[in-house]
């Protein structure tokens, strides 16, 4: 992800110097976290391109190399600081890189986000020229831009800054929210789900997270078990009501039963930040949630999931998909009658010849994955690829293509 912004430079070669005197530990996790953000990115240029490429350069700026520019304001976490989110699921995890953890495995044998099913906002910043702001947003205030790194991008902030993330309707009492994010040790990003800031969501710099709410006196608070400055984080938020459930990357830190954040059409964040201690976002995603699964089935016969995942370009599925392929699972165990079609979907991004292959080989994974993890009987599950051939909105909005790519249950 290249720098162009004609300021960055310097900066550029900073951060690159930094990340090549930490130690290894570290380099290793700030190198996997920048590639999976790449990740949710890439598929969006090209869906039959790999990331090889990318992660050469991540590597290549992680082991000292002042030619490869790193992320302006991503700096290495501290020497004491080590890659774990549990003290428990960190240790059974560290056995097994993270990129080759299978759903269920590590910290994830306890995750339970599943994205809502109908995309309301999602945003990378592809279409956005470098050094402008996005204009899927509301500028409100600070000092706001788009830069590029190896391919993706990111809205840099480089004074306190205020933007919506604007909706097409009021959030609905069911939604998720997630986003990737970098912020300095000793910052903080507010987020405001109406004009009353009596309520708020916040997320700190060292893996820390706060839901405030002083006219119902609710104050939780939650961390990550190792605290962890200056990385890339993948913030998860799951909504029902007045309940509202957080996520940073594999671990759950916040339950708030009574949380009451409220919902307008406009999400505010609001970041602290200079130009020597900038703020990153970016892979914005907002998805009303939906009906369980089974009762989805039950009323139209078919359902499409955007809860499992997998990575760029191939048929892996990633440990993420965990939540939602327990719910097919138990699912096909409860109702032993219930036979069901797996279908993969893609957006039109890359050959149709191509989009066609990767989905019948998602389809396909998913299909021997319940037989492998549930013993469902292989005649009760088939497998088919549709590629780009039905889509379920346009594929002109960044919404549109995250709404493409899905797999659905058909009931049979």
């Amino acid at each position: 992800m290249s720098i162009r912004h004609p300021v960055t430079l310097l900066t550029a070669l900073l951060a690159a110097a930094a990340l090549a005197s930490a130690p290894r530990t570290v380099e290793a996790q700030f190198g996997r976290r920048l590639k999976d953000a790449i990740k949710h990115t890439a598929e969006d240029k090209a869906i039959q391109k790999t990331t090889e490429t990318e992660n050469k350069a991540i590597d290549s700026a992680l082991s000292g190399n002042s030619n490869a520019a790193a992320p302006a304001g991503v700096a290495a976490a501290p020497a004491e600081s080590t890659a774990t989110s549990t003290a428990t699921a960190g240790a059974a995890a560290a056995a097994v890189p993270a990129e080759q953890l299978k759903p269920g495995e590590g910290a994830w044998a306890n995750y339970d986000f599943k994205p809502g099913d109908r995309i309301l906002y999602a945003s990378d910043f592809s279409g956005d020229d470098v050094g402008d702001f996005p204009r899927s947003m509301e500028f409100k205030s600070g000092a706001l831009e788009t830069v590029e790194w190896e391919g993706a991008r990111w809205l840099r902030a480089t004074q306190d800054s205020k933007f919506y993330l604007v909706l097409p309707d009021t959030l609905p009492s069911q939604f998720t929210m997630e986003f990737d994010y970098s912020i300095p040790s000793d910052g903080e990003v507010w987020i405001y789900f109406t004009p009353d800031e009596s309520r708020l969501l916040s997320f700190g710099g060292q893996g820390t997270a706060s839901v405030h709410n002083s006219a119902a006196g609710v104050d939780g608070r939650g961390a990550v078990a190792k605290l962890d400055a200056n990385v890339l984080r993948r913030a998860r938020v799951m909504g029902d009501g007045k309940y509202v459930k957080v996520y940073l990357d594999d671990t759950r830190i916040l339950n708030v039963p009574n949380a009451d954040l409220g919902r307008s059409n406009k999400i505010l964040f609001y970041t602290d930040a200079t130009a020597e201690k900038p703020t990153l976002f970016g892979n914005f995603r907002v998805a009303a949630g939906g009906k369980k699964l089974y009762d989805a089935l039950a009323e139209k016969g078919r359902v499409a999931t955007q809860g499992i995942y997998f990575d760029t370009g191939s048929d892996r599925i990633r440990p993420e998909s965990t939540p939602t392929l327990k719910e097919i699972g138990t699912m096909l165990k409860d109702h032993p009658d219930l036979k069901l079609a797996i279908e993969g979907h893609t957006d039109n991004v890359g050959s149709a010849g191509s989009n066609l292959a990767l989905s019948e080989k998602r389809a396909a994974a998913v299909r021997q994955y319940l037989i492998d993890s549930y013993q469902v009987d292989a005649a009760r599950l088939t497998a088919k690829g549709l590629g780009a051939g039905k889509p379920a909105a346009s594929n002109d909005t960044a919404e549109g293509r995250q709404q493409n790519r899905r797999v659905e249950l058909v009931k049979m």
